[in-house]
């Protein structure tokens, strides 16, 4: 998954953790792996399983 912070710091929010830990669940029901969120934003970008979140 990937998507932007129009503000520009990548940081995952609280609401992109829960979110992202939903549609992990979600996914594994139906059979889908979700690998990584990736979050960029005009500082750079952020993996979520690089900073061990998922």
């Amino acid at each position: 998954m990937i998507h932007n912070h129009p503000s520009g710091d990548p940081t995952p929010s609280r609401a992109d953790i829960d979110m992202t830990k939903t549609i992990i669940e979600s996914g594994r029901n139906l059979g889908i792996a979700v690998h990584d969120h990736i979050i960029i934003g005009k500082k750079g970008h952020v993996s979520m399983k690089g900073l061990m979140l998922i």
